[in-house]
């Protein structure tokens, strides 16, 4: 399998730029994989588990808004968040879910409270889905 420079951006700076044999990221209208060759392609990401296959093996990330680029064979993923699954905070990630449940489910909150809310959990769930290894 050919390979294809990856490069992985966050807003706290680089977390990966090297060679990549595939990439399968969750984008705004679903999951895309990016093997060598890939036309060329540019997608906002939406939030979900991201599969960085290289020669040393294969790893596993949240990856949580930004966007996705592939010209030739370089692909830029600029994520708003992105975390190897081994950096996730387990317990972290049940906390903000408890939090985010505890305002779903009162009757006082606002629909503004009630939007974050849903987007702290669904970000909570992504997170302990990579952290607990879901594949």
């Amino acid at each position: 399998m050919n390979a294809f420079h990856l490069k992985i951006v966050t807003p706290d700076g680089l977390v990966y730029d090297g060679d990549a044999l595939s990439l399968t990221v969750r984008t705004t209208a679903g999951d895309v994989g990016i093997l060598a060759g890939h036309l060329d392609l540019v997608s906002a990401l939406g939030m979900g588990r991201a599969t960085v296959v290289t020669e040393s093996g294969t790893r596993y990330a949240a990856c949580i808004g930004g966007m996705l680029s592939v010209k030739k064979d370089l692909v830029t993923l600029v994520a708003t968040t992105f975390e190897w699954a081994d950096q996730i905070d387990a317990q972290r990630a049940q906390a903000s879910l408890d939090r985010a449940q505890k305002v779903l489910h009162n009757k006082d909150a606002t629909q503004a409270e009630l939007r974050l809310a849903e987007a702290r959990l669904k970000r909570a769930l992504v997170r302990q889905s990579v952290a607990g290894g879901g594949k």
